[in-house]
């Protein structure tokens, strides 16, 4: 079972969520990702509910299709290790500040030096001719830069929240990964490999303003900030008579089949709203909350049959616990139960797709730290000796 990438070597030099998940794509897709780790190892492991001190879950969720070795690149011995790994690789990811790895020895220039054709990534909060340059960057702090809290405050209560989701890291992560990919196939055509910085601010930028920038698109502005369908306050999951379920009316034929289902057939004739997309938009507020309204009359039950027979998408509520046994997620096999050495049986996540050629799959669970020092040392030692 290889995946696309087999036969490419990453260094990754990265920890915490963004980087880690950049590198476990890429594992999956069939690279062998050397993790270096500090002798504490990367903070993840350190964090949330876990059997064995080192493993947490959420550590085991981001590091799979890796191999760790463990290296103090603060001392002479364990940076020339380091180098000799740079010259076997193909690919260097960092998530340590640019200022910190020129400090080690490991910038941009220094590292090509010892492989010129080296594709060196560096994931960064802001880019580096900004002046947040040098601010340190966590996922709530890109979210708040990005008005992603704004957004929330404008559809709900008026308070700014996060999004309950670390979705800056694996967004930028992903990114990253796509960049790294992009960076491979460059230099499979020119023999060159390159330097890329991947910020993480002005890569969410775009994922906000794309639908929000709206009339401030034009210069001067014909029409304020804001998309009016994703900032209506009743674009939510509608109540049902016993509980909740989620339901998007949005074509010409999705609005027609609602009015016909609560028996009004002529609305979509007679109501000059109904006319367009671009009208229903306009007043998109008013219009969601008439299908609110028709939706509490009966229970959840029933508009997931009623909806679904009238091809208007619907799905029901999942919580945490119920997305584990979400019955699409069973029939694809999407969970699997693997055997870990250290921390026995253990839920794992489908890796990204379905190849007919280079399928993807979990080649080995996430390490624990240092588990592959020896074996990744001795690689080295016989590379020199050929």
């Amino acid at each position: 079972m290889a995946g696309p990438l087999q036969g490419l070597r990453i260094v990754d030099l990265t920890n915490v969520l963004m980087g880690p998940f950049a590198t476990q794509i890429l594992g999956d897709l069939g690279a062998d990702v050397i993790k270096v780790e500090s002798p504490e190892g990367d903070t993840v492991r350190h964090l949330g509910p876990m059997k064995n001190p080192g493993m947490s879950a959420g550590f085991l969720h981001t590091n799979r299709n890796k191999r760790s070795v463990v290296l103090d690149l603060k001392t002479d011995k364990d940076r020339a290790v380091f180098h000799a790994l740079i010259r076997s690789a193909d690919v260097f990811v960092s998530n340590v500040r640019p200022a910190a790895l020129r400090r080690l020895g490991l910038s941009a220039e220094a590292l090509t030096r010892l492989k010129p054709d080296l594709i060196y990534l560096s994931l960064v909060g802001y880019g580096s001719d900004g002046p947040y340059a040098n601010r340190a960057a966590y996922d709530d702090m890109i979210q708040a830069a990005c008005a992603i809290p704004t957004l929330i405050a404008q559809v709900g209560d008026g308070v700014p929240r996060y999004i309950p989701l670390a979705i800056v890291d694996r967004i930028v992560g992903q990114a990253a990964a796509t960049a790294i990919t992009a960076a491979l196939v460059h230099r499979l055509r020119t023999g060159q490999g390159q330097c890329i910085e991947v910020p993480m601010f002005e890569t969410m930028v775009p994922y906000v303003l794309s639908e929000h920038m709206s009339g401030l698109t034009y210069e001067p502005a014909i029409a304020p900030a804001g998309y009016p369908r994703l900032l209506a306050a009743s674009r939510q999951a509608y109540p049902t008579s016993d509980g909740f379920v989620c339901a998007l009316v949005y074509t010409d034929r999705h609005w027609k089949s609602f009015f016909t289902l609560i028996g009004q057939p002529e609305r979509v004739q007679n109501d000059p709203r109904l006319a367009s997309i671009a009208s229903r938009t306009q007043h998109i507020a008013a219009l969601y909350a008439e299908v609110s309204d028709a939706l509490k009359r009966h229970p959840t039950a029933y508009w997931l049959q009623a909806l679904d027979a009238a091809d208007i998408p619907v799905m029901p509520l999942h919580t945490l616990e119920s997305l584990m046994d979400d019955p699409h997620l069973k029939a694809t096999g999407f969970f699997r139960t693997l055997h870990h050495p250290t921390e026995g049986p253990i839920r794992d996540m489908a890796p990204l797709g379905r190849w007919s050629a280079t399928p993807t799959a979990t080649r080995r669970p996430a390490p624990t730290l240092g588990e592959h020092t020896e074996e990744i040392l001795s690689e080295l030692h016989n590379n020199d000796h050929k």
